[in-house]
């Protein structure tokens, strides 16, 4: 081996080794990192004025130390920057990616047209301008109203909640205004079953109530002895989800309405399942008062960390008055000819506004574009299709299913393996895990929806991702994953002591 090959060989695993990303997912450097000579960009190469008049003789109207007087920028070219941001796209898992089985969540594909529509110019509209001058916006909130109210089964419809636990909350508070307003303030109890989102207690507890826990029954349903034993002239709402988190629906749904409606009460419906029902039921029509719409799951975007997200309330008749406002109407029709159509308006005892402009606008907008591509037709085989794929699903994989048959989701049970643990295994066979250790009706719980959109291909390849993890040992599953860019972390330190700027890492390195 002569010593120039040597040579070679050693400098082409230093460049390697220095960057760490040609052929392995550890580690994709800083753009920093990528070029060690920088450019210094001063105040003189911007061209500044030494003292622009505003502030301290630098030109900034900023205190000294919180400026400075240069910038080092890496300098690299088209290629690098393109292949560092492709290295980074192809380094995490998205919903374009492949499947996204998170139980409760409805991950699903994004639909590109919704993206199109909220893009186009005529779609940025000002929260200052005048109904006049923004008849197509009013109208399109107007009809997506509508939609909605048509859909649940509801008589009117607030936009503006910016997400599903603002529209939870949203509906207890309108709930309590229309219980204070009948003169019934002492009602001060929201009954919440142990199956439901986690959202539903934190909402009562924040709206001012007192939370009553109510247990399943054998068929993981709400159990009617203990609700009739919770229910009582304090009760202000039970809050249900229908079908359950279990994935089971309430087939006592009209006794249970009854039940609550007999001691004064208000049944509030958690939209996070609705895509189970769409063009098929509807909760209005079962008993439900007041429910929330997660219009960016349900319709069209998915959601997580965050948002964007969109949560509309609907009401029944009685309750419309204490909606927020502003909401949207048309103009009786003895209004002029030049008038504009559309108008916003206060109802007598709203509750006020709870977000600016009419809510989250370009969630909205996608909502209505998906709802009006699909039409009824099309919601009612969305629905079918999300029913269809958790049950194919539930029936493919090896791990243990209690309960059952299911509408959109289903919760089977890692039995002996630890959940968390066949998560992160999953991961190495190229699919996202589901939801772990929740409901805890369900030991271990592995909490999967497929969503409606995905095919009988890709719920093959879920399935055999589960069952190949069902026949693994625990020592593979405790040293999962192993072909991810990121390995197991401690997440109990992350959660506690979060690193949250590139410098701190640094310094501890």
């Amino acid at each position: 081996m002569s010593d120039q090959g040597s040579d070679d060989r050693d400098a082409a695993q230093s460049r390697y080794d220095q960057a760490r990303y040609i052929e392995n997912d550890e580690y994709e450097p800083l753009l920093s990192e990528k070029d060690l000579t920088r450019v210094e960009i001063s105040d003189g190469d911007s061209g500044s004025s030494s003292d622009d008049g505003r502030g301290d003789a630098d030109g900034s109207p900023l205190p000294d130390d919180l400026t400075r007087d240069s910038l080092e920028l890496p300098e690299l070219s088209e290629p690098e920057l393109a292949r560092h941001y492709t290295r980074l796209s192809q380094m995490i898992y998205g919903i374009d990616s492949g499947p996204y089985p998170l139980g409760s969540c409805t991950m699903k594909y994004n639909p590109k047209f919704t993206e199109d529509v909220a893009a186009l110019p005529s779609a940025a509209v000002h929260p200052d301008r005048s109904a006049e001058s923004v008849q197509g916006t009013l109208e399109l909130l107007y009809r997506l109203q509508d939609y909605l109210g048509r859909i649940g089964g509801m008589d009117a419809v607030t936009l503006q909640p910016p997400a599903g636990a603002a529209g939870e909350f949203v509906g207890i508070r309108v709930a309590a205004a229309y219980h204070e307003h009948n003169g019934e303030g002492h009602r001060d109890e929201v009954i919440v079953p142990e199956s439901a989102h986690g959202t539903n207690f934190a909402t009562a507890a924040l709206g001012g109530y007192d939370v009553v826990s109510l247990p399943s029954d054998d068929e993981g349903r709400v159990d009617l002895e203990a609700l009739e034993a919770a229910l009582g002239e304090k009760t202000a709402a039970l809050m249900l989800t229908n079908p359950n988190t279990l994935g089971l629906f309430e087939r006592d749904i009209t006794e249970i309405a009854d039940m609550v409606h007999d001691v004064g009460g208000l049944l509030y419906y958690d939209g996070a399942n609705l895509n189970a029902l769409l063009g098929r039921a509807r909760p209005g029509d079962m008993g439900f008062d007041v429910m929330h719409y997660n219009v960016h799951k349900t319709f069209a975007t998915p959601h997580g960390g965050g948002g964007p997200g969109a949560g509309p309330v609907g009401v029944v008749e009685e309750l419309a008055p204490f909606l927020p406002a502003p909401r949207v109407r048309e103009r009786d029709e003895g209004s002029k000819a030049d008038e504009a159509v559309y108008e916003r308006f206060e109802s007598d005892h709203t509750i006020g506004k709870v977000h600016g402009f009419d809510g989250n606008w370009l969630v909205l907008v996608k909502a209505f574009a998906y709802i009006a591509r699909l039409g009824d037709d099309g919601l009612a085989d969305a629905s079918a299709s999300a029913v269809l794929n958790a049950n194919y699903l539930a029936e493919e994989i090896e791990y243990d299913v209690p309960y059952g048959p299911f509408h959109h989701e289903f919760v089977a049970s890692a039995g002996e393996q630890d959940a968390a643990d066949v998560a992160k295994r999953m991961l190495d066979y190229g699919v996202h895990p589901p939801t772990t250790k929740w409901p805890e009706i369900v030991p271990e719980a592995l909490m999967t929806e497929p969503t409606e959109v995905e095919s009988k291909d890709t719920l093959d390849r879920l399935a055999a991702a589960f069952n190949a993890v069902a026949g693994e040992d625990d020592a593979t599953l405790e040293d999962a994953p192993e072909r991810t860019t990121a390995r197991r972390i401690d997440q109990t330190s992350a959660a506690r002591n979060p690193r949250l700027s590139w410098q701190a890492l640094a310094d501890d390195s």
